[in-house]
């Protein structure tokens, strides 16, 4: 077993001695379950795990560098941060508001009926008794005769008139109801606008009371406008102030979350490129393609002959007619690349003393370059099987050439 391993091995265990708690960590519960069932007892947990720094890193350590360690607590604090949700906090409002009323909606003019002179007559009579009920403090009477006037004569002053009637009797709900009938029959009703925006405030919804109380206070100035604006205003500012203030917040915050991710795509990818350089460099022969003899293929293959010849090249191949001689002798232990080598190729008659520096063919681009063609790869495995078959092919100008070269190197003196 590795040395290294052995040694990481042991720092684990003693670590595990001094910190038990180190065995709740999932990653490695196949060894706390291999513990298990060889009957060891294994002690409670006095706490989670990750709730010591010692015992985090410590379980980390026999599998990582303290370097691989950091990069991840980074990660993991990073993840944590931008997963964490943005609590915002409260804002200190002013002023009292009133729960929402759930009274059935009230009754409603049709505004499709044609008003006629005694029904508007009649709907002012009812509107000054109505007047004459508020004043008495008498508003449930109020409403029913602002009620009748409106089913006689369904007006936006009607209804802005029943509206803040609601608002003294501190239904903010039924109040907008009324306010909102009045503007969609006069858009510009300052009445309507004043009634809706001081029911909305009722409800604590600042800034839309504050944009109908402005359009009323343009529309209309009065003093009860203003009253109210100064009561509005101050919170609607706070609550933008507050949603500005947050907006900015979360668009740092996914700003900075993908300025995380950018980097870390950077740091994974310059990571895999040390990791294969590393592995590159330490290999001692990053080509695959060089040779004992000193040559190189330049494919980045190991072994030097493209192609190869299946079973290598037969001992004891004659001279090949016409070529001066033969293969030379005692070339043990085969051309690299060439299938099965070039076995044993002694005793060839008319050869050559051996010790043939074999880089003088494999750094060879013409020969190099021949031996991808596969004409000339069967050419040369035919006379390699019988160098008589070499007449065949001397008329080849593919062949012939290659045949010739490879023999000249082969007769060449050492």
């Amino acid at each position: 077993m590795d040395a290294g391993k052995i040694k990481d091995l042991k720092f684990f265990v003693d670590q595990c001695k001094a910190n038990p708690d180190i065995l709740n960590d999932p990653s490695i519960s196949f060894f706390r379950e291999y513990l298990e069932s060889l009957g060891c007892k294994i002690p409670a947990s006095a706490h989670k795990y990750g709730g010591s720094t010692d015992s985090h890193h410590a379980s980390h350590g026999v599998y990582d560098s303290d370097e691989d360690v950091e990069e991840k607590d980074n990660d993991v604090q990073m993840e944590s941060e931008s997963d964490d949700e943005l609590i915002e906090s409260d804002i200190e409002l002013d002023g009292d508001t009133v729960e929402p009323d759930n009274d059935p909606p009230q009754k409603m003019g049709d505004q499709s009926i044609e008003v006629t002179d005694e029904n508007r007559e009649a709907a002012q009579i009812a509107k000054g008794t109505a007047m004459e009920a508020i004043s008495e403090g008498k508003f449930d009477e109020a409403i029913d005769q602002l009620t009748n006037a409106i089913l006689l004569n369904p007006s936006a002053i009607m209804y802005s008139s029943r509206a803040s009637v609601f608002i003294k009797m501190k239904k903010p709900c039924s109040a907008i109801r009324d306010a909102s009938a009045a503007l969609e029959i006069n858009p510009d009703s300052a009445k309507g606008y004043k009634s809706r925006g001081i029911a909305l405030a009722m409800l604590g919804n600042w800034e839309a009371a504050a944009k109908d109380l402005h359009v009323a206070s343009k529309l209309d100035y009065d003093e009860e406008i203003m009253a109210a604006l100064k009561k509005v205003e101050p919170n609607a500012h706070k609550i933008e102030e507050h949603t500005r203030k947050y907006e900015r917040l979360r668009k740092e915050r996914t700003n900075k979350k993908m300025e995380r991710q950018r980097q870390r795509r950077r740091a994974e990818a310059q990571a895999a490129y040390n990791k294969a350089k590393k592995k590159e460099t330490s290999s001692g022969n990053p080509c695959g393609g060089c040779t004992p003899g000193g040559g190189c293929s330049g494919e980045g293959k190991q072994g030097g002959m493209p192609g190869g010849f299946p079973g290598g090249m037969p001992a004891g191949m004659g001279g090949m007619p016409g070529m001066g001689g033969g293969m030379p002798a005692g070339m043990g232990g085969g051309m690299p690349g060439m299938g099965g080598g070039m076995p044993g190729m002694g005793g060839m008659p008319g050869g050559v003393p051996g010790n043939i520096d074999m880089s003088a063919i494999l750094n060879d681009p013409e020969l190099l370059a021949a031996f991808k063609d596969p004409e000339v790869m069967a050419a040369l495995q035919d006379v390699m099987k019988n160098p008589a078959n070499f007449a065949k092919h001397q008329s080849n100008p593919k062949v012939a050439p290659v045949i010739e070269k490879m023999m000249k190197k082969f007769s060449k003196p050492t």
